[in-house]
């Protein structure tokens, strides 16, 4: 059986189970049709037509079970045809990543600088938003990755690969009393302030407030945001105290704030990239994914984009230690 045979098959087919205008449609002669179509029946066993004469009048229950594979296997032929396309420019295309603001600014950049160096050709989207709005944009399937935090329940339909921890950090104005302190902070110092945080924190996966609660302590929140630049700036204002990820206190911000390390008091936080189910990585976005996980192999990654679970992804890389992302000051970065 050879493709060709098929493709004379449906052709046939399509063109209303008239051989003369099947063979205009694949340039050839009406001859060569039938003769193909005559090989395929013999080879089969199967008469696939019934005829009238020398015309073909219907498509026996036989040749109706063929046509349906036969197309089948067209549309896969077609798919690998793409394939190849695609590998042979895979130094060209689109990714698109939607992301948190907090990823977006203070970690994306140099890893999207590095991709952008090794492949000029590819033009890079990135879509910022919240968790809800990231989970409504991965159900667009011009979405290639989504990289959040947290809030694993709105994700269940992707794989989820852990890219760095981070911790949280309290900011408060440089000559706030909390920078005098000679021992480290505990949640009661904490209560006794108005709080300013990341709207997620309070509202979605609830980590902040449960640290609160399970020390009977009610938390002051007086205002939440989705940028870490405008918690800081309402700190400046005087409006609170902030929590923020480690890597939001940037240099700039040492002339007039102090981050202040809280040793064990908030669950560490896991940053992962999502991709949806067999996933066929193009080149560029093997190696997105390598300057994101640096800690996985490419093995590992591979593998990942077959699991046929988020458990099974757990087994893949829940051996690889996770890096930690807190910032431009090392001594933000505090042991787990």
């Amino acid at each position: 059986m050879k493709l060709q045979q098929l493709k004379y098959l449906l052709a046939i087919v399509d063109n209303g189970l008239n051989i003369t205008a099947a063979a205009d449609r694949m340039f050839t002669s009406q001859p060569g049709v039938s003769k193909q179509l005559k090989l395929l029946e013999d080879e089969l066993g199967l008469q696939l037509f019934a005829r009238k004469g020398k015309s073909l009048h219907r498509i026996t229950r036989a040749g109706e079970h063929v046509v349906l594979h036969a197309r089948s296997i067209m549309s896969e032929v077609e798919h690998i045809r793409s394939l190849a396309e695609g590998f042979y420019r895979e130094e060209e295309g689109t990714l698109t990543i939607a992301a948190t603001n907090t990823q977006a600014r203070y970690v994306l950049p140099e890893i999207l600088r590095n991709l952008r160096r090794q492949y000029p050709k590819v033009r890079l989207n990135l879509r910022q938003g919240t968790s809800d709005q990231i989970a409504d944009m991965m159900s667009s399937s011009d979405i290639d990755f989504a990289i959040a935090s947290g809030s694993d329940h709105r994700f269940g339909n992707l794989l989820r690969l852990p890219g760095y921890q981070w911790d949280r950090v309290i900011v408060v104005p440089s000559n706030h009393k909390l920078t005098k302190l000679d021992r480290n902070l505990t949640l009661d110092d904490l209560a006794d302030y108005p709080l300013v945080s990341y709207a997620f924190s309070f509202e979605d996966d609830q980590t902040l407030n449960n640290a609160f609660l399970a020390r009977g302590l009610d938390a002051k929140i007086v205002f939440t945001a989705r940028d870490s630049e405008v918690v800081k700036n309402y700190v400046r204002m005087g409006v609170g105290i902030g929590v923020v990820a480690g890597m939001a206190y940037e240099p700039t911000d040492k002339k007039d704030l102090t981050a202040i390390p809280v040793k064990g008091l908030f669950p560490r936080t896991t940053t992962w990239v999502g991709i949806r189910k067999n996933t066929l990585l193009r080149c560029y976005m093997a190696d997105f994914l390598r300057l994101f996980a640096p800690h996985l192999s490419g093995d590992q990654i591979e593998r990942v984009t077959h699991a046929g679970s988020q458990r099974e992804v757990n087994e893949l890389v829940g051996s690889a230690g996770l890096p930690v992302r807190n910032g431009f000051d090392s001594k933000l970065s505090v042991a787990a």
